[in-house]
């Protein structure tokens, strides 16, 4: 009896191990497991670290270095269109006063005659610019005063250095010696009216229109005596005579 259930123990036994391997036979004949386990583990890793991400490497960096390069080139072109913007001539209109100068003469200047205190018996002339180019004020003012025939003489020595230059609105001076301040002078008399003619650069001529400045309503006292200076830059240089 004990060697009878002894027996089927072990059959049973027997019967347990063959079906557990053929289980595990078929197991391993099924090859679909370990085959997708070693896709998944080889193909995709290895394919998408090594061929994938080095293309994409390289083409970043190609693509960094196309954008670099354009924008360095369109740096370069900035730079440059701004470097010959700075230095490109600009065509621009000469102002006035940078034309060429004309001649001083009635139709592009104002003359004021003003009688002064000191010197004693003299006249100041101030002629100013009002023309839109400078203008050369050439030698010394030709003057008449009534109806004389002849103009005075000027003062030599008050002769400047450089002819008188002005730029628009700018004003030029000379005096005028009316008449002996001690009395010594001759034929003296009273007059109303007063021309100024400017020379040209050779001095031998008047040159344009002359200007008649208003005179004191009383008029000025001159005599023999009457002189001018030449046209001084600057007032002061013009009353010392």
């Amino acid at each position: 009896m004990s060697n009878l259930r002894t027996s089927r123990i072990r059959l049973a036994g027997a019967a347990a191990t063959a079906v557990l391997a053929t289980l595990s036979l078929g197991a391993c004949s099924d090859g679909t497991g370990v085959k997708e386990e070693g896709a998944s583990t080889t193909v995709q890793p290895s394919e998408n670290t090594n061929p994938d991400s080095g293309t994409g490497s390289s083409n970043a960096g190609s693509s960094s270095k196309s954008s670099n390069s354009a924008g360095s080139s369109g740096a370069k072109t900035s730079t440059n269109g701004s470097g010959t913007a700075a230095h490109t001539p600009t065509s621009t209109t000469p102002a006035a006063s940078s034309a060429k100068p004309v001649t001083c003469e009635g139709s592009n200047t104002k003359t004021v005659a003003a009688p002064l205190n000191r010197p004693l018996n003299h006249m100041l002339l101030t002629v100013t610019n009002t023309g839109s180019k400078s203008c050369y004020l050439y030698g010394y003012p030709a003057v008449r005063f009534g109806e004389a025939q002849s103009v005075p003489p000027v003062i030599e020595d008050s002769q400047p250095q450089a002819v008188v230059t002005l730029q628009p609105g700018e004003s030029g001076y000379a005096s005028v010696n009316l008449s002996a301040a001690d009395g010594s002078g001759t034929n003296g008399h009273t007059v109303k009216t007063l021309s100024v003619y400017f020379q040209g650069r050779s001095g031998s001529e008047s040159v344009g229109k002359g200007a008649h400045p208003s005179l004191p309503a009383k008029g000025v006292h001159v005599d023999d005596s009457l002189k001018v200076t030449y046209w001084q830059q600057e007032m002061d240089d013009a009353i010392n005579w």
